[in-house]
């Protein structure tokens, strides 16, 4: 099907040639012409603005909206209802807070303009690995666009479905409708609160590990441990194995002390909204809420821990944390 891209970054240019690939006609707009220009050299038709983009699609246009959350969504989302009507489908795939998505659709509804929130997750790796794909907002719409979400997700992956469910669902080929307006960034929201958990546990033990030689222990007690041959070990068969310990087992092979790091660790909002989600559902969260502070600490001392949460976020997101100074 025909489907514009708005915003053509670390992941926005990749989602395009992964549709393209599987014969989507991709319509493309960036602020930066060089990066539309290497797509329409790959195939997809560009677009010099949004106008430009509304006009080269055929309705019930499809546009996914791929850029920064906060006012570059915004104002993406205003600017290009100016150019769609009735029946047109406008999707947030960034990391917005699941209640603006609530307020835009409730905005768009009575232009008739059908709005989808999808998280997105998948990072730089998505190309060949796909992407998982939660969908919030207009039932009909996500029915209609569902031929993109096979394309983008993984689909077959070789991971069999759980063991105690029944028939498999999109759920097994990494995309999920998961209800009205703000499901689909709600459920991505508290993804990536989690994802603060698991990478907070790994940099901790991984700091452990690296300090098991302190001359603060005793002698007999001291370990100078192979970190990085560990990360590996765990990498197979152990059941701590995930992407993100592949992703600290390649940065420590690569840099066993992580020296191009500083150790200062942002945070892009949702795990800020997922605390926040908690506290409103008087949910204890202490794990999550711990690995937050964490990342606000490490912004005033730094330890080889967060310089582990640097490195994984550099791995599966292309995130580059301030130099070391």
């Amino acid at each position: 099907m025909q489907i514009a891209m708005i915003g053509l970054g670390r992941m926005g240019a990749n989602m395009v040639r992964r549709l393209m690939r599987d014969g989507h006609r991709c319509v493309v707009y960036d602020r930066d012409p060089e990066a539309v220009a290497r797509l329409v050299a790959e195939g997809a038709a560009g677009a010099d603005s949004l106008a430009a983009v509304a006009a080269q699609l055929t309705p019930p246009r499809a546009a996914w909206i791929m850029v920064p959350a906060g006012a570059p969504t915004e104002d993406t989302v205003a600017a290009l209802a100016e150019h769609f009507s009735a029946g047109d489908v406008l999707i947030d795939g960034g990391n917005s807070y699941f209640k603006d998505d609530v307020r835009r659709s409730a905005a768009l509804a009575p232009l008739g303009i059908r709005y989808l929130d999808v998280g997105t997750s998948g990072g730089v790796w998505g190309l060949d690995r796909g992407y998982c794909l939660m969908v919030g907002g207009d039932a009909a719409a996500a029915k209609r666009l569902e031929p993109v979400f096979r394309s983008l997700a993984p689909g077959e992956s070789g991971i069999p479905p759980s063991p105690g469910r029944g028939e498999p669902s999109s759920a097994t080929e990494g995309w999920l409708y998961c209800g009205p307006a703000g499901a689909g960034h709600f459920v991505k929201m508290v993804h990536n609160g989690i994802e603060y958990g698991l990478m907070q546990a790994y940099a901790e033990g991984f700091d452990i590990l690296r300090n098991a030689a302190t001359e603060a222990l005793p002698a007999d007690h001291r370990y100078a441990l192979p970190v990085a041959d560990i990360a590996e070990l765990w990498r197979r068969g152990s059941v701590v194995t995930s992407w993100l310990l592949d992703l600290s087992a390649d940065a420590l092979a690569r840099d066993p002390d992580l020296a191009k790091y500083s150790g200062f660790v942002q945070d892009s909002g949702e795990g800020r909204w997922t605390v926040q989600a908690a506290i409103d559902e008087s949910v204890p969260a202490e794990v999550l809420t711990a690995a937050l502070y964490a990342r606000f600490r490490s912004r005033r001392e730094h330890t080889f821990a967060e310089k582990m949460l640097s490195a994984m976020r550099q791995g599966f997101g292309g995130h580059v944390e301030p130099p070391k100074a």
